[in-house]
């Protein structure tokens, strides 16, 4: 018999993985993991739902690259979070894979060795171990659902979930989303365009049923009931979209859609020029919005690490400036602390 091979033929090679299960059983959750992820759900919740009154803030850094600065940033943000919580509810920024329009490092769970080398389940034990880690501390974690097969490995650590700019519009992701436990925040088009998140909101809202890995691995069907705790992450586009004037505009396209407006303002990427020091002002404005009574603001995101600015990924990772993102540039912690509580005295 000839063999005329029809497919597979870009495929250098398949490389098996542990199951999620498997992953579980090396990190298990514990009984203050379970109750820190826990509260962080049903405190996400009950603030976009007006149950509590707080202003939900979603702190970290751009992505996670290097797993000691990352336990650091999170053992300094506990300790603030005492000093705020009765005005703020912090969540740190726990970002393992990043976007990419053409081609570039696409974070911890892919190339945990900055190197090429892609070693990804040694990156999803990293995460799941630093998710542990962070969780162990009593501080919530935020992290972006990128790749539609991770979740069963890490999306139990979550109490919120980004849904990016890219990928908003993204069935794929829509019906991701759907089965969800944690709060779900879709972000506008890269473009400014919010009519891609309104409608994501509106189908993520709705049973669905997709193909994906169960927790033993295999392939399955998964079918949801829906999820309602979802909102909109404004994070600019051609031009910024944090004012008092774009919020009003989107808060009636929302009440259109029979919607209820629940709004966060990403102060970084297009809101803030992609200039980090900018992130303050739009502080300053969602300060001033809240102080003129508006309701629809429930959240803010920042991007913020041990030190300010970015560097490029060196041949050498262990030449890295410690703490010091390698994608967006962030501000740092001393910035991060002030920001913080300004806007909880002027809460």
């Amino acid at each position: 018999m000839t063999t005329h091979p029809i497919e597979n033929l870009n495929i250098l090679s398949e490389e098996p993985i542990l199951t999620p299960n498997a992953l579980k059983q090396m990190y298990p959750l514990t009984p203050s993991t379970i109750r820190t992820v826990k509260q962080g759900q049903q405190t996400i919740k009950n603030i976009l739902h007006r149950r509590d009154s707080r202003l939900l803030v979603i702190t970290g850094p751009c992505s996670i690259h290097d797993v000691a600065s990352a336990r650091e940033y999170a053992a300094r943000l506990r300790a603030l979070c005492d000093e705020l919580c009765d005005k703020l509810y912090l969540v740190m920024r726990v970002y393992f894979e990043k976007p990419r329009t053409t081609t570039g490092w696409q974070g911890l769970v892919i190339d945990p060795f900055l190197d090429g080398s892609c070693v990804i389940e040694e990156g999803l034990k990293m995460s799941r171990a630093l998710l542990s880690h962070i969780a162990e501390l009593g501080l919530p974690a935020a992290g972006e659902a990128l790749d539609i097969v991770t979740p069963p490995f890490i999306q139990d650590l979550f109490s919120w979930t980004a849904i990016g700019a890219r990928t908003t519009e993204s069935q794929s992701h829509r019906k991701m989303a759907s089965g969800l436990t944690a709060t779900v925040g879709f972000k506008n088009g890269t473009d400014g365009n919010i009519d891609i998140a309104l409608h994501a909101l509106q189908s993520v809202a709705a049973p669905h049923n997709f193909v994906s890995i169960n927790p033993e691995g295999n392939v399955s069907v998964i079918r949801t009931s829906g999820n309602p705790n979802t909102h909109i992450i404004l994070r600019g586009g051609k031009t910024p979209n944090f004012d008092a004037e774009h919020i009003a505009r989107y808060e009636q396209k929302l009440r259109d859609a029979k919607i209820e407006p629940r709004i966060m303002i990403d102060c970084s990427h297009a809101n803030s020029n992609k200039q980090p020091e900018n992130q303050a002002t739009v502080v300053e404005n969602v300060i001033a919005q809240k102080r003129n009574g508006n309701q629809s603001i429930i959240g803010i995101m920042l991007e913020s690490h041990l030190h300010a600015g970015s560097q490029p990924i060196l041949r050498d990772p262990a030449e890295l400036k410690y703490g010091v993102s390698i994608t967006d540039p962030c501000i740092d912690f001393e910035t991060t602390e002030r920001l913080l509580r300004k806007l909880h005295r002027t809460l």
